[in-house]
């Protein structure tokens, strides 16, 4: 074994007796609680408090209108970045609107880049 390597398993050992002998904090960090589960009714509840289609629901939360269904069917669960999006959602449909409509007011722009873009290919 290289000396080195040596030393730090001894430093590592010297840490971990620290520790047991009450001499030595370990760092420690209290991870959140995940989001609560959505059943397909509350997913319901959430896209209608947006007053909106299954598909611009979908949109809305960068998903496919066929998870939309299937969770509304309680044949999926919305889990990782849509459960949380959909929390966001159920509390501040405000900020889901304004995402919407951000993303809105960028299409004119956008058009005139494919034209561009048509333009110089052609």
């Amino acid at each position: 074994m290289k000396d080195e390597t040596f030393s730090e398993l001894l430093t590592s050992a010297n840490e971990a007796l620290e520790h047991a002998q009450g001499k030595r904090d370990l760092r420690t960090a209290t991870l959140p609680l995940p989001p609560k589960s959505l059943n397909g009714r509350a997913v319901k509840r959430v896209r209608a408090s947006l007053h909106a289609s299954q598909a611009v629901f979908a949109r809305y939360l960068n998903v496919s209108t066929k998870l939309v269904q299937a969770w509304e069917a309680n044949r999926r669960t919305p889990e990782g970045p849509a459960l949380v999006l959909l929390h966001i959602a159920a509390r501040q449909p405000q900020l889901i609107e304004s995402v919407r409509q951000d993303a809105g007011s960028d299409a004119p722009r956008q058009a005139r880049h494919r034209r561009d873009r048509l333009q110089a290919a052609g």
